[in-house]
């Protein structure tokens, strides 16, 4: 009897450490995160529209460097050296291209280096857009293509002279005076004329004078001008071919708003796709954020 007590006690105390031991190790193992799996795919969804939205928001930055590049300059406007610039924001572009579509692979390892990297191309690309539509402090004359710096290359002299011999040898008044022989005042007068044609080849039509043809006009004693109000570039006009309106400022402003409106295209153009892709890189990392917090 003694020996068969001796035999059950070791028994008994061998299953009880194993057993508070199990026990042990069930307690350590942590608690499991309480993850809704619809709310995990709702938010995996919504994260990979709006990458295909950031990355389709790319393309027409890269189409916009194929429209600089092969986009014919305007007439005279290697004298301002705006194809260099050109150029040089078609390359600025590209980089933008690749830096957003970059920044949306490292959104799920390196999320603050991918919204700060993309971040900063977009500013200064929203910067130079409104610089380009002459928004309030975000330009100077230092900066070309600016409303402010053609306003100053307006008044140089030196490079009018330049300028003026350009748009002469281009052709356009002879052009304007071969299209227009047949027309009589008022059917030139309904006439759609560019800025040039209109400040360059013919007078200012507040000047008292009498149409004739494209390129030659009478002057009219039976009009009658204000002194006050009289424009100095109708003494500027010349029925000389060679000389017309050349050195009126009319023609000095038709040539600027032609040249200048390709500029302000392009600074819409950058101020609109710089605010839709920092929008939609925005997005995308807080969305991620929140996949991150939720997974």
């Amino acid at each position: 009897m003694a020996d068969d007590k001796a035999d059950g006690n070791p028994a008994e105390e061998v299953q009880v450490p194993i057993i508070e031991e199990n026990e042990h190790k069930q307690a350590e193992v942590p608690p499991k995160k309480n993850i809704i799996p619809g709310k995990f795919f709702q938010v995996k969804r919504v994260s990979g529209l709006l990458s295909v939205v950031s990355f389709v928001f790319s393309l027409p930055v890269l189409s916009s460097v194929i429209w600089l590049l092969y986009m014919k300059s305007y007439d005279c406007e290697w004298l301002f050296k705006l194809p260099s610039l050109q150029i040089g924001i078609s390359i600025g572009l590209i980089c933008v291209f690749f830096i957003c579509n970059a920044a949306l692979f490292l959104r799920a390892r390196m999320q603050m280096v991918g919204i700060v990297v993309v971040m900063v191309p977009l500013t200064v690309m929203f910067t130079i857009g409104l610089a380009f539509l002459g928004a309030n402090s975000m330009e100077n004359r230092r900066i070309p293509a600016t409303p402010l710096w053609f306003e100053m290359k307006i008044h140089d002299n030196e490079l009018w002279n330049n300028i003026k011999e350009c748009i002469y040898d281009t052709g356009v008044c002879r052009d304007l005076a071969l299209t227009s022989t047949k027309l009589k005042s008022y059917d030139f007068s309904m006439k759609k004329l560019s800025s040039v044609e209109s400040g360059c080849c013919r007078p200012p039509a507040d000047c008292p004078l009498q149409y004739v043809n494209a390129t030659f006009w009478e002057k009219n004693d039976q009009m009658q001008t204000d002194s006050d109000t009289y424009n100095p570039d109708c003494d500027l006009w010349k029925n000389d071919r060679d000389a017309l309106c050349y050195d009126c400022l009319t023609c000095r402003q038709g040539y600027m708003k032609a040249l200048r409106s390709k500029w302000l295209k392009l600074g819409v153009f950058l101020v609109c796709m710089a605010l839709l892709l920092i929008s939609s890189h925005l997005s995308l990392f807080l969305v991620t954020m929140w996949e991150l917090h939720i997974s």
